[in-house]
């Protein structure tokens, strides 16, 4: 065969593979037309079966959705007539309960009524038997004021007399009662307290005087000390602010000074003048810097001391240095630190007793003082000076108090400002402990019974004990027995507000009534 006819066999075939493709592409695609019609017409009868079948569910919930809603409307309706039944029925019991009650207030007001005009009866016939009652009054008062021989007032007025002395009488009763019972009880207390903080606090008596005394190696050392035509005693004088006393005493010079700081800068400087032997204004003026500087220093240790023995603390260093200022200070002979160191203790151990802060009444009692450190250099009373120099370093108030209150120069209002006042009496009143020149003392028993005797109903008062007690003699035509505790109430209460004095005064009322006859 030739190439041509394979080439045409060839074509052919591929021309017979062509038509055949195209055909059965055609049949093919007519066959899944027929299949996807067929699909589409099942897929609508289905679709319209289930719309069918979702509208029969429908109407068959709209039914029951509607018996539902016609039970829900007939069981509301059930329950609100069932409510409405119950309200109508509790307002007509409400109406009955108002009306029993009105047909009740009716009754009771035509009750008041009648009682009403009861009660104005009575009142009219009680009205009469008061006006009969008042006449049968008035008829016996004027056959009293007959018999008596009284007028009403008189009588009255005597009456009055009668009430006011039994009256006087059982006050002075209830006084001396009561007087006796706090007494007892507040006396061993007191007794109690006093006596423990005293035997705890043993101090030593000191009587410090206004002049210090310098021995000498010998006599002709006074020469030295007064220099040539007097200059080292004038510097001495002059530095020191102390007066040098140079006598016939043998191997001694006399300082003289109220400042007893000042005295003991002129007493250290001159000893260590006479132990070194120069002296001259030079060697003076050193040696006086010298003395003045220890004896700050000592101030200070002193004052650092007092604070440290006590347990007190967060003081501030001025107030240290001047409490041991206080040791170059006396009053009445007694040495104010020492003095106040004791006050500080005795007012801690009566605090503690009677369980108060015990800390803050040693505190108060050390500082109650303070103002006599400054009362050379500061005008005013020493209680005005400490309380002002409390406030200046933020003393605590219950301090400041007692401080201000010590001398009853304000009430005091505080345990620890009665402690700090009881405390300052204890020290200063026991014997020994200060000593008073005897024109203040004799001033003082005078002003006592001048006090004694301004009152009319006392003859004559006598102070006895060294003031501690004065006994006086009333007049027993004008105080009777039952007036006399009222009496010495009285005169306490003056002595207690005019008259300045260390401890307590005992007032002792004397009346002797006598009768006197001669046997003839």
């Amino acid at each position: 065969m030739g190439t041509p006819q394979i080439i045409l066999s060839v074509v052919g075939i591929l021309v017979a593979f062509i038509v055949g493709f195209v055909i059965a592409f055609f049949v093919g695609v007519s066959y899944r037309k027929r299949i996807a019609e067929s699909d589409i017409g099942s897929a609508e009868e289905e679709a319209k079966r289930i719309v069918s079948e979702a509208i029969r569910n429908a109407e068959g919930k709209k039914k029951e959705a509607l018996v539902e809603a016609k039970d829900e409307i007939y069981k509301l309706r059930t329950d609100a007539e069932r409510e409405n039944k119950e309200r109508r029925t509790e307002v007509l019991r409400l109406e009955r309960r108002v009306q029993q009650k009105e047909e009740s207030i009716d009754r009771k007001l035509e009750n008041l009524e009648k009682k009403e005009d009861q009660v104005n009866s009575r009142l009219k016939e009680a009205q009469q038997k008061l006006d009969e009652a008042e006449q049968v009054k008035q008829h016996q008062f004027d056959m009293l004021e007959k018999i008596s021989g009284f007028t009403a007032i008189q009588a009255r007025d005597y009456l009055l007399q009668n009430l006011e002395n039994d009256l006087t009488h059982e006050k002075a009763l209830k006084i001396t009662q009561y007087e006796a019972i706090l007494k007892e009880e507040s006396d061993e207390k007191a007794r109690e307290i006093i006596s423990a903080a005293i035997q705890r606090c043993a101090a030593d008596q000191v009587t410090e005087i206004t002049v210090s005394v310098v021995p000498l190696p010998g006599d002709e050392m006074k020469g030295r000390i007064i220099g040539r035509e007097g200059r080292n005693i004038r510097t001495l004088e002059t530095l020191t602010g102390v007066d040098l006393i140079i006598d016939d005493t043998p191997e001694a010079i006399t300082l003289s000074c109220h400042d007893t700081v000042r005295r003991e800068v002129a007493r250290i400087a001159l000893e260590r003048l006479i132990q070194d032997g120069r002296i001259h204004p030079a060697r003076i003026e050193e040696m006086v810097e010298k003395a003045k500087k220890e004896v700050e220093q000592k101030i200070k240790q002193d004052g650092e001391r007092a604070v440290l023995d006590l347990g007190i603390h967060s003081m501030h260093p001025d107030l240290v240095r001047l409490l041991g200022r206080m040791r170059y200070r006396s009053s009445y002979g007694q040495n104010v630190l020492n003095h106040s160191i004791e006050v500080a203790q005795l007012a801690g151990m009566m605090a503690a007793e009677l369980g108060a802060d015990a800390a803050l009444a040693r505190r108060a009692g050390l500082l109650h003082d303070i103002g006599k450190s400054m009362t050379h250099e500061i005008e005013g009373s020493h209680v005005q000076i400490g309380v002002d120099i409390a406030k200046k370093y933020k003393e605590n108030k219950e301090v400041i108090h007692a401080i201000a209150a010590h001398h009853n120069d304000i009430e005091p209002r505080t345990v620890v400002a009665c402690l700090v006042q009881a405390a300052d009496a204890i020290s200063a009143a026991r014997p020994g402990a200060r000593r008073e020149n005897l024109e203040n003392y004799i001033k003082r028993l005078e002003k006592l019974e001048e006090i004694a005797n301004s009152f009319e109903a006392v003859e004559k008062s006598f102070a006895i004990q060294a003031g501690r007690e004065i006994r006086i003699m009333v007049k027993p035509e004008m105080v009777n027995d039952d007036e006399m505790a009222v009496a010495a109430r009285e005169i306490v209460k003056k002595i207690e507000a005019e008259l300045d004095y260390p401890g307590q005064i005992k007032v002792n009322l004397i009346r002797e009534s006598r009768a006197i006859e001669y046997a003839k």
